[in-house]
């Protein structure tokens, strides 16, 4: 986090490399050092000259007044900064997760050559005497460090913070800076009627369970019954009643048991016993829900439903702006293997997709287009609150 502000403070652009050391200058053979991402992967397997900065905290490398430490930013430019603790006192609770209390003169930009004589960087600065306490203040309310502040999962975190330049990274900083004042318990409405398509199945599942037939399928008066409550069918044209036809329902039913709320045993579909649980206390439900949202799978699945999340956690009672998470997901360079650009359909394919469009008081509309209801919205913020520190 220490980098993240000193980007904001210094107004570059997080585009170089960086690193951090103790007991010396940030190359020196014997200093102490605290890598970058990319030192730490491009480091050879043997060399165990440096620790993942992001693995050390601040109060561990920096004691008692007096302390030094060096941070290197931009090995071709070269910039290196001398950080010395003045004094520790105990923080307010409401303290932000940084602040600036002085200073003078302008910074030197990005990508200026490493120049550092007042006349050089006059030529590069419009007013090299600059100095606005204030807006380097607001500058440090940044979205990358309100996520940080308050404890969001640090996947999603990295994720904000390689967006924030790109062409998503004003729309969802906003996004961000919402987030964290919206609320992420669920009103009894949410629990009565947001999953309403859950509570049918775990209602009609209990006792016996639903004997499915030969073909493995739900039987018709159970598919003509259940198409009148999952959100999903609201647009299916169809007489919907035999399951293999009523792709959305079949889809919301198999997601029941990925779950784990549902399980087949012997042409039965039974509860588990996470399922039996949900059935008794919607909360429980929409507690498993968030745990599965906020656990998705390595890979391509991490950074698209991370981001599908807070999207989601955004679009209350509006359409989930698809094309705009394939933009972020391309910004990522996320394509496919033979270089075929990833297209917003696509992300259909997300499990996290299912669970959201089927939390809903009411039935999809006929365009098509994904709706985010207030339920599956807070759903969302719930489980971005999960992994909080």
């Amino acid at each position: 986090m220490v980098h993240q502000v000193l980007q904001v403070a210094f107004d570059w652009t997080d585009s170089h490399l960086h690193r951090f050391s103790r007991g010396g200058g940030p190359f020196d053979r014997h200093s102490q050092l605290f890598l970058c991402p990319f030192d730490v992967e491009e480091r050879e397997p043997d060399d165990d000259g440096g620790l993942p900065a992001t693995d050390v905290r601040l109060d561990e490398t920096l004691h008692e007044p007096g302390d030094v430490l060096h941070y290197a930013y931009d090995y071709g430019d070269s910039w290196e900064l001398t950080l010395r603790l003045e004094a520790v006192h105990p923080a307010p609770a409401a303290a932000p997760p940084a602040v600036v209390v002085d200073g003078r003169r302008a910074a030197p930009p990005e990508n200026c050559g490493g120049i550092t004589s007042a006349e050089e960087l006059a030529e590069v600065l419009e007013d090299p005497t600059r100095f606005e306490l204030d807006e380097l203040n607001e500058a440090l309310r940044d979205p990358f460090l309100i996520l940080r502040e308050y404890g969001f999962d640090h996947r999603l975190v990295r994720l904000i913070n390689r967006l924030r330049y790109s062409s998503v990274g004003d729309d969802l900083s906003a996004r961000v800076l919402t987030l964290v004042a919206l609320p992420t318990e669920p009103t009894p409405e949410y629990l009565k009627d947001g999953l309403r398509a859950h509570r049918w199945f775990l209602d009609r599942a209990k006792g016996g369970g639903i004997t499915l037939t030969s073909a493995g399928y739900l039987p018709p008066a159970d598919v003509e019954a259940a198409s009148l409550v999952v959100p999903a069918m609201g647009n299916w044209i169809g007489k919907n009643n035999r399951e293999n036809l009523a792709m959305p329902l079949l889809d919301f039913r198999r997601s029941l048991q990925k779950v784990g709320l549902l399980r087949k045993y012997k042409g039965t579909l039974l509860l588990t016993r996470a399922g039996a649980a949900a059935q008794r206390d919607p909360r429980k439900l929409w507690d498993l829900l968030a745990t599965k949202l906020a656990s998705p799978k390595d890979g391509f699945d991490s950074p698209a439903t991370l981001l599908l999340l807070v999207y989601a956690a955004t679009s209350v009672d509006a359409e989930l702006p698809l094309k705009q998470i394939t933009a972020a997901l391309r910004e990522l360079d996320w394509h496919h293997a033979d270089g075929r650009e990833l297209q917003y359909y696509e992300l259909f394919g997300l499990p996290a997709l299912d669970i959201l469009i089927n939390v809903s008081e009411r039935s999809a509309e006929l365009s098509g287009r994904p709706r985010i209801s207030p339920a599956a919205a807070c759903l969302a913020r719930t489980a971005l609150g999960l992994n909080r520190s």
